[in-house]
């Protein structure tokens, strides 16, 4: 079950290969994310002191316990084995890769993020993929 995509993310960037993992959150987040209050539309991954976070990815508070929340886009902590996290810490430091955050959904009740590793667009690819959605827009095929 889906709870959000990021759209723009299959736009801006070219997905190399994907990778899905837990986040740490407190109990009235999940129950934000279940209810449909996530939006990680400007969130990336970044790799600091050897673990894994998801910046400015924002979950609007419960309403019942907002009094006391901390902030709605503060770092989320991703769970990631030590080998997966080398691999990225390699991977990021090659030219032009970024990590980035494509979807948060439910597994077995646990929330997970699929997240990417990617390598930024130029504009004339933009284009292009522009083009083709046009096309099979036009012609009914997918």
């Amino acid at each position: 079950m889906s709870v959000v995509l990021n759209k723009k993310a299959r736009f801006n960037y070219e997905i190399l290969s994907k990778l899905t993992s837990g986040i740490v959150l407190k109990g009235c987040e999940v129950k934000s994310v279940r209810a449909g209050n996530i939006n990680i539309n400007e969130s990336f991954v970044f790799i600091k002191n050897d673990e894994v976070y998801l910046r400015n990815c924002y979950i609007k508070p419960y309403g019942a316990e907002n009094n006391f929340s901390e902030s709605p886009t503060r770092d989320r902590k991703l769970l990631l084995n030590k080998s997966e996290i080398i691999r990225l810490k390699q991977k990021v430091g090659e030219k032009g890769l970024t990590l980035v955050a494509l979807k948060v959904f439910f597994e077995r009740n646990l929330v997970k993020v699929e997240i990417a590793l990617a390598r930024g667009k130029k504009l004339y690819d933009k284009k292009q993929t522009l083009k083709e959605r046009d096309i099979q827009r036009e012609t009914g095929i997918k």
